[in-house]
């Protein structure tokens, strides 16, 4: 069944999460929540108002939520807003631990603790995400009753 995917990540890691979107694992989906950086900067500027917009706006139609979690996730107003909004809309959720993917300089980091209790979390590296993302996405998607 294809679904709409919101991915929630801090822009800081946005090289990782772009590897995860890229994976082309998930067909069929509609992956939302992804912004180029031009657009991002736009949007921020113009204030909180407008991020909670584009957020709400990206969320409408989608029926998981996943969370891609870096080394400062856990610092993020906007990805504790996405996650409460998620909730709120009743979608499915997961969080996946991207820190071990590397980034354009090869360089890794190491995940920040946010975990979303009740909730599925995954290692993308040790847990084979790019094989197991549409199934991690299914299992998130039914639990929630979708």
């Amino acid at each position: 069944m294809a679904r709409k995917v919101f991915f929630s990540f801090k822009y800081d890691d946005v090289q990782r999460a772009m590897n995860v979107r890229n994976s082309n694992v998930i067909s069929g989906a509609i992956k939302s929540g992804f912004i180029d950086k031009a657009d991002f900067e736009n949007v921020e500027q113009q204030g909180d108002k407008a991020i909670q917009k584009w957020i709400d706006e990206q969320l409408n139609g989608t029926s998981v939520t996943v969370v891609l979690v870096g080394a400062k996730t856990d610092e993020s107003k906007w990805v504790d807003y996405e996650i409460k909004k998620s909730l709120e809309r009743g979608n499915g959720l997961l969080t996946i631990d991207i820190s071990k993917i590397a980034d354009l300089s090869r360089r890794t980091t190491d995940c920040c603790t946010l975990r979303v209790k009740g909730y599925k979390h995954y290692l993308w590296n040790n847990n084979n995400g790019r094989d197991n993302l549409g199934a991690w996405i299914e299992t998130a998607a039914k639990a929630a009753g979708h």
